[in-house]
């Protein structure tokens, strides 16, 4: 094993023990000592990869991110409509929510008021909710007098992130059952009757690998982040 391996695996092996910690203790209270520790490595590796607490928090958040960013894209290149995609795409995130504790503990801390970074991990989900009802809408999927698209955006944001909000005390807010449970009541209020009938509300996908980096910048709309200014997917919901 070469001196650049050695490195990379040490840097995982303390991005996971951190998350880890943050999941259990949150950031504020999460201590340096018992990262390096449950990592297997000295104090001094660790401060060798990251000046501080706050370098390890950003380490875990863009983990979290490039892992949610490369699911949601694999869903979205597998879809076959706009309303289904973004059924599918928020039963993959939750899937990654429960089962894997970098996104958990990233996620989180891309929410969190005592840990800044340039993340913000519910506004993209956010984002990629508003661009799937713009091209429903474009694929005439939608009920007649379902809402504007801000309002339903809202509702859908609203809906997914409390679950994820209320998974810190029972898992089971974000199971499958769940998860579909929610789509079945809102895709008989978001789908015209046409479109309703070809819709799951269990999901239509397989499933699909959660860890690993996407390669580029693409946000979980599916949309490069040099597009976001042109994108539907970031517009203001407001």
């Amino acid at each position: 094993m070469t001196k650049q391996e050695r490195a990379t695996r040490t840097r995982d092996a303390l991005i996971r023990s951190a998350a880890g910690e943050f999941d259990r203790h949150g950031y504020a209270s999460a201590r340096l000592s018992t990262i390096s520790a449950a990592a297997g490595v000295s104090p001094g590796a660790l401060h060798f990869h990251f000046e501080n607490k706050a370098a390890v928090a950003a380490a875990v958040e863009h983990e979290a991110s490039s892992r949610l960013r490369r699911t949601a894209r694999i869903v979205y290149r597998q879809r076959s409509n706009a309303l289904q995609n973004l059924a599918d795409t928020s039963h993959a995130l939750a899937r990654l929510l429960r089962e894997d504790v970098v996104v958990r503990a990233g996620f989180r801390l891309s929410c969190s008021r005592s840990c800044h970074t340039d993340l913000n991990l519910r506004q993209e989900w956010q984002g990629c909710v508003l661009q799937r009802l713009a091209e429903a809408a474009d694929e005439g999927l939608l009920a007649t007098g379902a809402g504007r698209q801000q309002d339903l955006t809202r509702t859908i944001v609203a809906a997914t992130i409390g679950l994820e909000a209320l998974c810190g005390d029972n898992v089971e807010w974000l199971s499958a059952e769940t998860v579909t449970g929610l789509w079945r009541t809102l895709l008989p209020m978001l789908a015209s009757p046409e479109a309703l009938t070809g819709l799951e509300p269990s999901g239509s996908t397989g499933g699909v690998g959660g860890t690993g980096s996407t390669g580029g910048t693409e946000t979980m709309g599916g949309t490069p982040a040099h597009d976001r200014a042109r994108g539907p997917a970031h517009q203001p919901v407001g």
